[in-house]
């Protein structure tokens, strides 16, 4: 029987423009929540990529690992490919969880002129 608190899940989240960022977590509603809270910053907070796209289940850190190396490594057409196979409507996959819920974070106010 397997432990289901040994599960890492691969993810894809994806911008309104569709920048595309790969990541691997164990907790997958938490990380999609930092993600949007922009806590960590970096890629995800600069080009804006809240929406879970895409994600897989694995009970094998190594087998997770694997496949984020493999996923990172597609040009960006197969990504985008395997995406609109499985969610061809790019629909954020997390936004009705209660620990991710939709963005919060709206645009970013336009700098004053003059």
């Amino acid at each position: 029987m397997r432990d289901p608190d040994q599960q890492y899940f691969v993810y894809i989240l994806a911008s309104k423009s569709r920048a595309l960022y790969i990541g691997i977590t164990r907790h997958l509603g938490v990380r999609i929540a930092q993600h949007k809270s922009g806590k960590f910053g970096g890629f995800t907070t600069r080009y804006k990529t809240y929406r879970l796209v895409y994600f897989e289940r694995f009970f094998s850190p190594h087998s997770a690992i694997s496949r984020e190396k493999q996923l990172k490594g597609w040009l960006r057409a197969k990504k985008i490919a395997l995406i609109k196979r499985e969610n061809p409507t790019w629909e954020d996959l997390a936004a009705e969880w209660p620990t991710a819920g939709p963005s919060t974070r709206g645009p970013t106010p336009a700098a004053p002129s003059g």
